[in-house]
């Protein structure tokens, strides 16, 4: 990406469940429900938002080749996404194994997002 306009954080959970995919969706939404960027159209190729580049950096602390990358670039509205990921999050307990909730064991996994935005 030669030009980089945003950078956004998010945090995603998943409580219970141990999904790795649930809780990279979630840290991807978190990055992008709080901001606009109405002046970005106006200085991408073609003014169109088919010509943004959006780059996606999780911190996963497991579960790597269970995460479903499709269902994380479906969060993203515009652009052409492009997600890497790389060992970081965090697991912790929840303190409680509730099998009701799909619970293998009392894990909570949190995942890091880093969205980039450019072209």
């Amino acid at each position: 990406m030669d030009n980089l306009f945003f950078i956004e954080i998010g945090m995603g959970c998943d409580l219970h469940g141990q999904n790795i995919t649930k809780a990279s969706v979630r840290a991807v939404q978190n990055a992008i429900h709080h901001n606009s960027m109405p002046g970005l159209r106006s200085v991408l190729p073609g003014g169109t938002l088919d010509n943004m580049r959006v780059r996606v950096k999780l911190a996963l602390p497991c579960d790597k080749e269970l995460l479903d990358v499709e269902q994380v670039k479906a969060v993203l509205p515009y652009g052409q996404v492009t997600v890497e990921l790389v060992d970081g999050g965090m697991l912790t307990t929840s303190g409680v194994v509730l099998p009701d909730k799909d619970d293998k064991n009392d894990l909570i996994y949190v995942v890091i997002a880093s969205v980039e935005v450019g072209f």
